[in-house]
């Protein structure tokens, strides 16, 4: 039986969980089960637990969720401070010309795009700011690939996803920021082709939230979310992150 929450800490003010990718984190439909916010509710028994930070539907990795509203304030404060350090890693197409890189890029809405939540570097949009690292370069059926790690150091919407695609390395699996936004559209209403599914390579995009450290009193909060198996599996053997 699954579990309802994959859980990696539990503290008094406050629970960090390892979402799956496929999971939103508010209810649209379907039943409590459906949402990451119903399961931590039927987890805890009442209806006091709150979302601090949220992750894509399709993006794996750590939520932190208050379990007062006390905590919520304070957390929140601590991540729209950018008090909270942040890591992601990704699978990206393509092998990247530089080791490390700093993609200072504004975000605003996509202009011309059929996608309606569909964002991108534009000029007078958000400040926005992701620092990328590769890790890794490799090759997969003859195509090239890289394992990255990604340090965002502003929290805009779909940033991490906006700013690699935009220098020319999209995460592996993006419906809606590879190279070809009609087939999140197709996605939404099941009608994703033999074709879509062999050019997207994964059944969600390869992004995951893998670490988050703050400090919360006179401690310092630590968490780590290993990268879960469709990672494991596009990857090379043997690997090490």
């Amino acid at each position: 039986m699954t579990p309802l929450l994959q859980l990696v800490t539990r503290h008094d003010d406050f629970l960090v969980v390892d979402k799956p990718a496929g999971l939103v984190c508010h209810p649209t439909k379907g039943d409590e089960t459906s949402s990451l916010i119903g399961r931590v509710r039927l987890f805890l028994g009442h209806a006091e637990g709150r979302l601090v930070n949220r992750l894509d539907r399709e993006t794996s990795g750590l939520v932190v969720v208050a379990t007062t509203a006390e905590a919520a304030g304070a957390l929140g404060k601590l991540f729209s401070g950018h008090a909270v350090r942040k890591s992601y890693v990704a699978i990206v197409h393509g092998h990247p010309s530089w080791d490390s890189r700093v993609i200072e890029a504004p975000i605003g809405p996509a202009t011309g795009s059929a996608v309606a939540i569909k964002a991108g570097v534009v000029e007078v949009g958000a400040p926005a700011l992701t620092e990328v690292v590769v890790v890794s370069r490799f090759e997969r059926d003859g195509r090239p690939f890289a394992y990255v790690r990604v340090l965002p150091r502003t929290g805009r919407k779909h940033q991490i996803r906006i700013h690699l695609a935009w220098a020319g390395h999209p995460i592996v699996g993006d419906k809606i920021y590879g190279d070809d936004e009609s087939r999140y559209l197709r996605f939404v209403v099941g009608a994703m082709t033999p074709d879509d599914v062999q050019a997207l390579m994964l059944p969600n995009h390869a992004l995951h939230a893998d670490a988050l450290a703050w400090t919360w009193g006179e401690a310092q909060v630590e968490c780590v979310a290993p990268v879960p198996a469709m990672f494991q599996d596009f990857l090379p053997r043997p690997f090490m992150a």
